[in-house]
């Protein structure tokens, strides 16, 4: 799978900056958490930073083109997108997070 990025803008009032993106790829429409990985690397940083909103393939394309969301952080990821956007990119809600961080403990 091969990421391209299209272009790029800061938003620096939501601690964000959206992307347009290709990818190429030899098989079936790649999964949304597997985009997520491969753009989160692309951009060198955490997979819990990136929320991607939308894909769309053509009918037998092997060309995805998408957009998404890289925050600084994941907690203003959080702060920001709606719950079913972050369940939906496997982002842990606040709630979710400090249960999680009990448990470890």
């Amino acid at each position: 799978m091969e990421v391209e990025i299209l272009s790029e803008e800061q938003n620096p009032m939501l601690h964000r900056s959206e992307v347009r993106f290709q990818i190429v790829h030899d098989e079936a429409t790649p999964s949304r958490l597997s985009v997520r990985d491969s753009l989160a690397a692309k951009l060198d940083k955490d997979s819990s930073e990136v929320v991607v909103h939308e894909m769309n393939t053509k009918f037998g394309m092997r060309k995805t083109v998408g957009y998404a969301k890289v925050y600084d952080s994941p907690e203003h990821a959080r702060d920001v997108e709606q719950d079913y956007m972050l369940e939906r990119n496997k982002i842990a809600a606040d709630s979710d997070a400090e249960a999680e961080a009990e448990e470890a403990e």
